[in-house]
């Protein structure tokens, strides 16, 4: 996974993404087989469920609340199992909740095989505008200055106040008025040094060689992806 070309992998996600979006909020089943893309994604590229979906354990949550209210708005029975109706908004809430988990699991998948630059490289590649995809890479870089800082602050907070549990509530306008400006200050240099460097509001990457398996692996999974989404295959 990590060798691939990077064009070949964002294609694959981004193709992906918007399938499972496309779905009908009644396709469960349809659905359910779309789960072979995150599975293989995990086992060949060698990723942690448990570490990913740790990572992941912010946004999750939101993932799961999108469908919630759908049992209460949609009480059309669609069927009976086991004595128990089945309405259109279980299934529905069902159905939008995998999509949300698919997606968040396929961005993730891209993220851990392949780093910011060749992901840029690749967007670049399907001429996104330069500035797009420089400030994609600027704020992906920043994030981590910025919680490098705010560890720092925390960390020198605790020192100065040992016996207290966390930040007192007085002292957060401070400290988050000095982590911006921390940051800001840290950004500068940054910045700096990237002109010193030769930056000139774009980057260049050497150009990888485009070998066969890359070039089969998108082709491969839009085929697979295409014959799910027509209705083909059906596991019910």
């Amino acid at each position: 996974m990590n060798r691939l070309h990077p064009l070949g992998k964002l294609l694959v996600c981004v193709f992906y993404i918007v399938t499972v979006a496309s779905f009908h909020k009644y396709a469960l089943s349809q659905l359910i087989l779309m789960a072979v893309y995150p599975v293989f994604g995990f086992i060949v590229g060698e990723l942690s469920l448990k570490e990913g979906l740790y990572r992941m354990r912010l946004i999750l949550p939101l993932v799961v609340f999108v469908g919630i209210f759908n049992p209460f708005l949609d009480r059309n029975v669609l069927q009976y199992s086991f004595g128990i109706p089945i309405t259109g908004g279980m299934v529905s809430m069902v159905t939008l909740m995998l999509k949300g988990f698919y997606s968040v699991l396929a961005a993730y998948i891209l993220i851990a095989t392949t780093s910011i630059d060749e992901i840029c490289y690749a967007l670049r590649l399907i001429h996104v505008p330069r500035v797009m995809v420089i400030v994609i890479m600027l704020i992906y870089r920043y994030f981590g200055l910025m919680g490098n800082e705010a560890n720092r602050i925390a960390t020198a907070y605790k020192l100065r106040a040992p016996s207290q549990n966390g930040i007192h509530y007085k002292a957060w306008g401070t400290l988050v008025g000095q982590w911006l400006l921390r940051s800001i200050d840290r950004a500068e240099m940054v910045y700096e040094s990237m002109l010193l460097r030769g930056f000139k509001g774009d980057y260049v990457i050497p150009r990888r060689k485009v070998k066969p398996v890359s070039m089969i692996y998108p082709i491969a999974w839009i085929l697979i992806f295409i014959v799910i989404r027509s209705g083909l295959i059906n596991i019910f």
